[in-house]
């Protein structure tokens, strides 16, 4: 308990004659807000708490999952809590607990938050609180609870150690606690290991799909088991949801194949065959996912690769690191050897990060604010004779647009002046190797002479910016505290980038039917 808070409420309480506020539930989820968040997470021991935004897409996918569990949870008679917090409306309660993407899920122990980082569904939620809240492995007695706990979950784990303080049930007991997403189980009992026919120690990973089981081999180790229980517990290709996209993204598998494909145009009956063959090859190394483009959702995936629905069926793979590194194969070739060939170069290093460019507009040049795309951005960046300003810009980012007048109006300004270029790219369908963008508007000046990029962090004015190309990209160094950016801090997949980007469409919206109505309150930013 954090004593000296606690008591200085204790204090303020008695002081002015005030009490905590009462914490309601909705469906059996506990409502937070400032008023009620402290006690709420100090008066039960454990707590997992969501922060939400009511028009985030994600989170009314993951409410009724959330609900779900939360009714499981009673059912056990545990004393495990599930709460949630509109963040849109408890800013000050999101800012300290650092939300920056929604939802963010954070699980409190006595009053300590740690991230949460299971899945979405209701089973994932409840294993993972299981997990961090009592012993990495059921004990298992009988063949009928055995039984019990493999038809409960898609995915179980189940160790046969007839000395369960041996090596090799440590370092299985070891895995488990490390592993949040399934179930595990122990036994030391005969007729359990008659039933699953295991001789000596064991492991066997128990699931509901492709080949039903796969029984540990090798040497006995908290690693070894882990990477076991990654390679085996995602189907051997994997489709895109709601559902599924936690686990893809958040595994320990980093290599990813997409395959685009068309449900309505029979793609899933044509290929999938293929698929399943090919990636049993590569089990452990790349994830085989496929993305249904029929869905209206996953339009927005294929914007982020630059891919129109023409080009369905397709194949891109993804390295995921800091950045998402993305590779596109020569042609479109689904069958197995094609697939073997895309994969197998992706392993052995020959093929080449494949980077965004739109076409390069025959008018780019034409009004005063030129327009660049990656194939011709150095070309006109990097002229040693010209000082070159240039916008890095998202569509959808409300701060850019905001921007676009005033920068329209300087590059009318310098349009006569033979040593300025004032430029823009869609950062979002243009990608550099050398620059990468992460908020927005984000302006870069590249200096005539010695082409040295110094960024703008002044003022988004007329003035600002036109004294910052006057002094040579002095000016403006230091960035307001006001300076609103749109910034992805989140997570390098699919899912929360899209995520962000619909909750910030969603924001706009919402601003523009305020101002329609005449009635703009103030705008917290996240």
């Amino acid at each position: 308990m954090r004593v000296g808070v606690s008591v200085a409420v204790l204090l303020t309480t008695l002081a002015l004659g005030v009490t905590a506020e009462d914490i309601s539930t909705d469906e059996g989820v506990l409502v937070l807000t400032k008023g009620n968040f402290q006690k709420a997470t100090e008066d039960n021991e454990f707590v997992l708490v969501e922060f939400y935004a009511p028009w985030c897409g994600h989170c009314k996918a993951l409410a009724p999952e959330y609900v779900k569990a939360a009714a499981k949870l009673t059912e056990m008679e545990s004393a495990i809590k599930l709460a949630k917090v509109d963040a849109t409306e408890e800013t000050e309660l999101a800012e300290e607990h650092g939300v920056r993407g929604y939802p963010t899920l954070k699980f409190f122990r006595n009053g300590k938050p740690v991230d949460y980082n299971g899945g979405r569904q209701a089973d994932d939620i409840v294993n993972w609180l299981l997990k961090k809240t009592g012993p990495p492995a059921k004990a298992v007695a009988s063949v009928d609870e055995a039984k019990a706990l493999i038809d409960a979950s898609p995915v179980v784990i189940i160790g046969f150690f007839k000395d369960q303080e041996s090596a090799g049930a440590k370092q299985f007991l070891a895995a488990a606690g490390a592993t949040d997403d399934h179930p595990f189980g122990i036994t030391s009992e005969d007729a359990v290991f008659k039933e699953y026919e295991v001789e000596g120690e064991g492991i066997i990973l128990f699931k509901d799909f492709d080949e039903g089981k796969n029984k540990y081999e090798g040497e006995i180790t908290e690693e070894g088991i882990s990477k076991f229980v990654t390679a085996n517990s995602l189907p051997l290709v994997v489709d895109f949801n709601h559902e599924t996209a936690s686990k893809i993204f958040g595994g320990e598998i980093k290599s990813h194949l997409l395959i685009f494909l068309s449900k309505e145009a029979g793609h899933y009956d044509t290929h999938m065959e293929a698929c399943m063959n090919v990636a049993k090859s590569f089990k452990g190394q790349v994830l085989f996912v496929t993305i249904n483009t029929d869905e209206e959702d996953h339009s927005r995936i294929l914007e982020f690769f630059g891919m129109k629905k023409e080009e369905v069926p397709g194949l891109r793979i993804i390295k995921l690191e800091e950045d998402m590194a993305k590779y596109k194969p020569d042609t479109y070739d689904l069958s197995e050897s094609g697939l073997t060939n895309f994969v197998q170069q992706f392993l052995d290093g020959k093929l080449k990060q494949h980077l965004l460019s739109q076409d390069i507009p025959e008018d780019w040049d034409k009004e005063p604010v030129k327009v660049l795309v990656a194939s011709n951005f150095d070309e006109v960046a990097f002229n040693k004779d010209k000082d070159v300003l240039v916008e890095f810009y998202a569509p959808w980012c409300g701060h850019c647009k905001q921007l676009a007048p005033i920068y329209d109006q300087l590059g009318e300004k310098f349009n006569d002046d033979d040593t300025v270029v004032i430029a823009k790219m869609d950062a979002t369908v243009n990608e550099l190797e050398h620059t990468k963008i992460q908020s927005f508007p984000t302006l870069k000046l590249y200096k005539k002479g010695t082409n040295e990029v110094v960024e703008y962090n002044g003022e988004r004015t007329l003035e600002g910016l036109s004294k910052f190309l006057e002094t040579g990209g002095v000016y403006g160094q230091a960035a307001p505290e006001d300076m609103e950016v749109e910034q992805y801090s989140g997570e390098r997949t699919l899912e929360a980038l899209s995520s962000f980007i619909k909750g910030t469409e969603a924001e706009e919206k919402d601003e523009e039917e305020e101002d329609e109505e005449g009635d703009v309150p103030a705008k917290d930013e996240l």
